[in-house]
């Protein structure tokens, strides 16, 4: 009696079971990648939203105050518009924030009166705050909130334990 010579269907389907399980772990390990990718550009923009601060303390002796209060849970921006295009060529937007501005990831700004907590909406603002939020973890900031302003609320020292993480810088 001849055998033909070929694959079984139980060595086929383990082969694609194995194929399979390969492919779920490169998928896996690709979305981490995007969102410390995300996260990259996000540091990024809030260094460069601070840079356009600067620039406007510089010219105008006081950074420019805000008409909206940081709130524990903003879905949306709050960067000012007054920066583009002098002292920002366009304003940042976060880089998986969608076009209706609802989502978990966005960045926020606040000017801070002489304490560093209290929120500054007009005259003199000689401090500020701005925060992204990021996806893939915890990142040390270079600033965490004191006080009991709610900068310090939103800006904990540890960098936060639950997506989306803060991440804030100060003046």
């Amino acid at each position: 009696m001849s055998r033909s010579k070929g694959f079984t269907l139980i060595e086929l389907l383990v082969v694609i079971a194995i194929i399979g399980l390969l492919a779920s772990i490169i998928l896996a390990s690709l979305n981490t990648a995007r969102q410390k990718g995300r996260d990259a550009r996000r540091i990024a923009d809030v260094k460069e939203i601070q840079l356009a601060l600067e620039l406007y303390y510089d010219a105008n002796t006081t950074y420019p105050p805000v008409t909206v209060t940081l709130s524990g849970t903003p879905s949306a921006a709050n960067i000012p518009s007054l920066l583009a295009p002098t002292y920002i060529s366009v304003i940042p937007t976060d880089p998986s924030q969608p076009a209706s501005g609802n989502s978990a990831y966005y960045y926020q700004y606040e000017s801070l009166a002489t304490d560093g907590t209290t929120a500054c909406t007009s005259g003199t603002c000689p401090n500020y705050v701005v925060i992204a939020h990021l996806e893939a973890g915890a990142n040390s900031s270079t600033w965490s909130g004191s006080g009991t302003g709610i900068a310090a609320g939103i800006c904990p020292a540890s960098g936060g334990s639950t997506s989306p993480y803060p991440y804030c810088v100060h003046s």
